[in-house]
């Protein structure tokens, strides 16, 4: 089977409700990148990224010259077995992970449906019919979120990631774990999401504040250090997202003992191949693992929950239905939520069913 021709597609994808995080950053209306590799067997594999601007060193507008240069590695050659062909584009194109990533789901995508199989049964074998999800928590005054806090409990969600720093103020972030926590009762996770955007004094004044209740922390500050000096100036456990994104920053949040838990997202590593490696390595570390993507549809959504049902359960803190927050749905069959829980697709590969009307004309044609 050889790869005849690459597709892309630019879909902008609209937020149900304005999505505030620190400094500033906001998803409104992002632009998702929509990858089709079709072959001389007929068969066509789906990949997706969708950057969030200001958030990691990744751009929608990168996503498409990224496979303009690896064209001609990847048209001609054979896609079954994604690593060995991610390893000639890692050496002929170093870096520009986040756009690999939609090529390497693309490329799982057409292993699985060529064996006949769902991608969890190649990423190590199904270990559970389904995963729980959390719900995030857009920013903004600490009573609208518990009351939205509320309302996902009612719908059975039992995780809640509560987003920080959008007024600046540590106080109010207090207030806002504080009255969450409260509308959710004793029992739910709940922790507190800074996306990089505090520094370690004031993630340290807020976590001290909230140290009685049971909270858990999420990336404070930028880096893996600061992020440690917070986890053992509060004693609460903490989340590592944005600086854990290789096997060398997991080791490093394993050695400064501030990953009890981490957030492996399919852009951040550069696909299925590479997280795949991650959720390895911290079985071994002994990390919760939330098994998600950076933000977009349909495709990602299903990427992450084929690997989120290979991971044993009890390392499983939690994955995430990003489809469910954002208009269109790229495959409106796929799975959606139900009492806080969610299954992979069914099928071979990735098990999606893509509404090309949505799609509209590609930006992109190689072949």
């Amino acid at each position: 089977m050889k790869i005849t021709r690459l597709r892309l597609w630019q879909v902008p994808l609209t937020s149900h409700v304005a999505y505030h995080m620190s400094d500033g950053k906001t998803c409104d209306t992002v632009t998702t990148s929509v990858l089709a590799i079709t072959t001389d067997a007929g068969l066509t594999g789906w990949g997706e990224v969708c950057p969030i601007p200001h958030y990691l060193p990744a751009y929608a507008g990168g996503v498409a010259p990224a496979l303009t240069e690896l064209a001609p590695v990847l048209l001609g050659a054979d896609p079954v077995g994604p690593e060995a062909l991610m390893a000639r584009a890692d050496a002929f194109l170093p870096g520009h992970r986040y756009a690999k990533s939609a090529l390497d789901i693309a490329l799982w995508d057409l292993t699985g449906q060529a064996a006949g199989l769902p991608l969890h049964a190649l990423l190590g074998g199904r270990q559970a019919s389904d995963m729980p999800l959390y719900h995030s928590i857009t920013c903004v005054a600490p009573d609208e979120m518990a009351r939205i806090a509320s309302d996902a409990q009612a719908q059975g969600i039992a995780q809640f990631q509560v987003k920080l720093g959008a007024s600046g103020d540590w106080s109010t972030d207090a207030e806002r774990l504080t009255k969450v926590r409260e509308a959710v009762g004793p029992g739910p996770i709940v922790y507190g999401d800074w996306n990089c955007g505090a520094t370690p004094l004031d993630a340290t004044r807020t976590a001290r504040a909230v140290q009685h209740l049971d909270i858990m922390i999420e990336q404070p500050c930028p880096t893996i250090r600061q992020c440690s000096q917070v986890r053992h100036a509060t004693g609460l456990p903490m989340k590592l997202d944005e600086a854990a994104h290789d096997i060398p920053t997991l080791l490093e949040g394993a050695e400064r003992g501030c990953m009890d838990a981490v957030a492996l997202k399919l852009s951040k590593f550069g696909g299925l191949s590479a997280l795949r490696r991650a959720r390895d390595l911290c079985l071994h570390l002994g990390a919760k693992m939330c098994v998600e993507c950076t933000w977009g549809s349909d495709i990602v959504t299903a990427a992450s929950l084929h690997l989120a049902a290979a991971t044993p359960p009890k390392a499983l803190l939690n994955t995430c239905d990003l489809s469910g927050y954002v208009a269109p749905r790229l495959a409106p069959t796929a799975p959606a939520r139900a009492q806080g829980r969610i299954a992979p697709p069914e099928g071979a590969g990735l098990g999606l069913t893509i509404d090309t009307d949505v799609l509209g004309p590609p930006i992109l044609e190689l072949s």
